[in-house]
């Protein structure tokens, strides 16, 4: 009879794959505080962006209200219409900023850059600008309709420190260092 190897062992076993993204193959997520330091800095920067856009267009269209009793309908439309033209201005470049920077190479807004932190999909890959618009369109819509701030301080309390808008685009906010 011939002995058939290893008959007496048993299989081994099957690998055992861990259930969560291996994050130091990525990186470690950026708090809830490092984060709203970054916001305030892209806040300063689109501030003092949207300041000089608005005086600009306001020298253009003439825009001088020193009596506003005495406003003619024809400048009362000027300012109606500077208000919107204003509006559509600054909605578009905080948009622009936003995923213009957070799909480049080095995946952050100017804020993000100067905390040393970078936004990438959950898998570690660059964000395209669509996603990087989805995102941004989420932040700036969706999570600000939860009551509290729900949505921004769950960057604060989940593990992987991922906000509502986070979530949405499927994201980390992550230390580049």
């Amino acid at each position: 009879m011939a002995s058939v190897p290893n008959s007496g062992s048993a299989a081994p076993l099957p690998p055992v794959w861990d259930a969560r993204p291996a994050e130091a193959a990525i990186g470690r997520p950026a708090g809830f505080w490092i984060r709203l330091v970054a916001l305030l800095i892209d806040g300063l920067i689109l501030g003092v962006l949207f300041a000089v856009v608005g005086g600009i267009l306001a020298a253009v269209v003439g825009l001088d209200i020193e009596d506003p009793e005495n406003i003619t309908d024809a400048e009362a439309m000027a300012a109606g219409g500077f208000g919107i033209g204003l509006a559509v201005i600054l909605i578009l470049a905080a948009w622009l900023y936003e995923a213009i920077l957070t799909s480049s190479a080095r995946g952050a807004t100017w804020g993000k850059q100067a905390m040393g932190l970078r936004v990438l999909r959950a898998d570690g890959v660059r964000l395209s600008f669509g996603r990087a618009t989805a995102r941004y369109f989420s932040k700036a819509i969706v999570t600000p309709l939860l009551p509290l701030f729900i949505g921004y301080l769950l960057a604060a309390f989940t593990r992987r420190k991922q906000a509502l808008h986070d979530f949405m685009a499927d994201t980390v906010v992550l230390w580049t260092s």
